[in-house]
């Protein structure tokens, strides 16, 4: 994963942690994309002053993550529901086409898939 894609999923999961306005330096760098002028231009501060706010904000995120491990947790339990979702489907598509539709693996298998998609929306 990228460095920038790793941080902008520390700021979903940690950026409440972060003071207003580092938050809202860092989601305009790093959702909106702006550059350290902009931003800078944004709140009347330097771009020193802007890069400082988004260092000290990765330091604190990066510190809680390591410590607390939310964000890779996250990603771990969705890649484990893909997985599940895939041979969920697999499953399904062998009863229907190759094992003469057995009705307790096709509700079993759709029982399965309703539970991941409950689970993918936490």
């Amino acid at each position: 994963m990228s460095k920038n894609l790793e941080l902008s999923d520390l700021l979903d999961f940690y950026g409440a942690v972060l003071t207003d306005k580092q938050r809202s330096v860092m989601e305009q760098y790093y959702y909106e994309d702006l550059s350290l002028a902009e931003i800078a231009e944004n709140f009347g501060i330097t771009r020193q002053g802007v890069r400082d706010a988004i260092k000290r904000g990765e330091a604190c995120m990066m510190q809680l993550e390591q410590a607390i491990g939310f964000a890779r947790r996250h990603r771990v339990l969705q890649q484990s529901l893909e997985e599940l979702e895939s041979l969920a489907k697999s499953i399904r598509f062998v009863n229907r086409e190759h094992a003469g539709m057995n009705p307790v693996i096709a509700k079993n298998t759709e029982e399965l898939l309703r539970l991941i998609e409950q689970l993918g929306e936490l």
